[in-house]
């Protein structure tokens, strides 16, 4: 049987399944990481939906087969890492607005906002519009939808606030910073 590695929740695992298992059952079943929900098995209801590389992506509509040994893949058990905090900020969100019902969907839900709020601060905007919300297409059984938007906002202000700054913004605020001490200094001296 192959064996196939790759990095969960920032940890190199390793599967001794079939080509053909879809990831979804290989990460709950084979590995035990019980966050990504099985819904549909097709990738409609999204509940199992995680982070490939920083993407979202179905773990029930892959093969583990199509997953190479450098890929990174992030469950709703490794997100608050992602952020260096003990919770995510959209998950502190989702407690905060009390979201969940019966809570089967909303790691899939979660997982959903993050990667869409991801894209966005990536483009340079900070919040979804209603029109982004409408294009999430994660299923809610109990219906909790206008408390996941609220959450969805709430959430995407603190990821805002907490957004690692890229290295380029960095070293361009660090010249400022010491061209402005150079420029305090000669004016003292």
């Amino acid at each position: 049987m192959p064996v196939h590695t790759f990095i969960l929740n920032g940890e190199r695992v390793h599967a001794d399944v079939e080509d053909d298992v879809r990831l979804l059952w290989v990460i709950r079943d084979v590995l035990g990481v019980k966050g990504p929900k099985y819904g549909c098995g097709i990738g409609v209801c999204q509940a199992c939906t995680s982070h490939i590389n920083g993407k979202k992506f179905n773990p029930c509509s892959v093969p583990v087969s199509q997953i190479k040994p450098t890929d990174h893949i992030t469950t709703i058990e490794g997100l608050a890492a992602t952020s260096g905090r003990e919770l995510h900020p959209m998950q502190e969100a989702w407690l905060k607005i009390d979201v969940a019902q019966c809570g089967y969907c909303q790691p899939g839900q979660i997982m959903a906002a993050v990667a869409m709020v991801d894209e966005l601060h990536a483009a340079g905007r900070s919040t979804p519009t209603d029109a982004e919300l409408d294009e999430l297409r994660n299923v809610c059984r109990c219906g909790t939808y206008p408390r996941i938007r609220e959450a969805i906002a709430e959430g995407a202000a603190a990821m805002q606030v907490h957004q690692v700054k890229p290295k380029a913004k960095r070293k361009a605020l660090k010249k400022r910073k010491t061209r402005r001490r150079r420029t305090q200094r000669s004016a003292r001296g």
